[in-house]
């Protein structure tokens, strides 16, 4: 574990984000034992006047790694008593948007043992306000879940169409398992905002389709959406 300040600043230096808030690694957890492998980045955001947003993210950030560190170490143990075999974690951030407006932060997980599972979460924070945006806070009602939802359906299926090897589990292209077919967006559902303004809706790996497909992204057309938004400030 390297928690130093100097050598947190060394790894931070990119990236900047606009001139004032920034993205730094504050710690790293790894591990090298052969069959048992992992990277643990934590990120730090700095630069927010808003410092309960800030430490509120930033302390959910470590508290995440920590557990994920932890958790790698018990089943490692666990592991090693059993007889051996792998167990890997990947853990990093990346920034998707960085504009004078927007701050859009993933979080990915790449979880291995036998197969591998891929999850991403998203935070988006408005850079002039400093406030946490929201999926039900961008639009006027719950309507929104029924739009988003047709466009990602109408997509995968166009998707399939064009590319046969573009497999989701949706009606219309997969309509063995009916019960596990996506169908609807949970309200609070996984999404960033890119650097066009453009409303991106995320899926992790195997969840609306097959493990090879990874994470799955839609970006969802603004015209189908700027009735139902609160405001165009966010959404372009």
């Amino acid at each position: 574990i390297n928690s130093s300040p100097a050598f947190a600043l060394t790894l931070s230096k990119i990236p900047v984000v606009g001139n004032i808030v920034k993205v730094l690694t504050f710690r790293e957890y790894n591990v090298d034992e052969g069959k048992y492998r992992a990277d643990i980045k934590v990120p730090s955001i700095q630069g927010l006047k808003n410092k309960t947003l800030e430490d509120s993210l930033n302390e959910k950030y470590l508290a995440e790694n920590k557990k994920l560190y932890e958790d790698f170490m018990a089943g490692m143990e666990d592991m090693k008593k059993k007889g051996g075999g792998h167990l890997g974690v990947d853990s990093g951030y990346v920034v998707k948007t960085d504009n004078d407006r927007i701050l859009s932060i993933g979080r990915y997980v790449v979880n291995t043992v036998g197969s591998s599972s891929t999850t991403m979460k998203y935070d988006t924070i408005d850079k002039k306000n400093e406030i946490l945006i929201t999926l039900p806070s961008l639009f006027k009602d719950d309507r929104y879940v029924d739009i988003i939802s047709e466009s990602i359906k109408k997509q995968m299926i166009e998707q399939n169409k064009a590319d046969e090897n573009k497999i989701y589990w949706v009606a219309g292209v997969e309509d063995e398992l009916p019960d596990e077919l996506f169908d609807k967006i949970p309200k609070d559902q996984n999404f960033y905002i890119n650097t066009e303004g453009k409303l991106v809706i995320s899926f992790d790996k195997y969840k609306v389709a097959p493990g090879y497909m990874g994470i799955v992204e839609f970006v969802i057309p603004t015209e189908i959406l700027s009735d139902d938004l609160v405001s165009n400030e966010y959404i372009k």
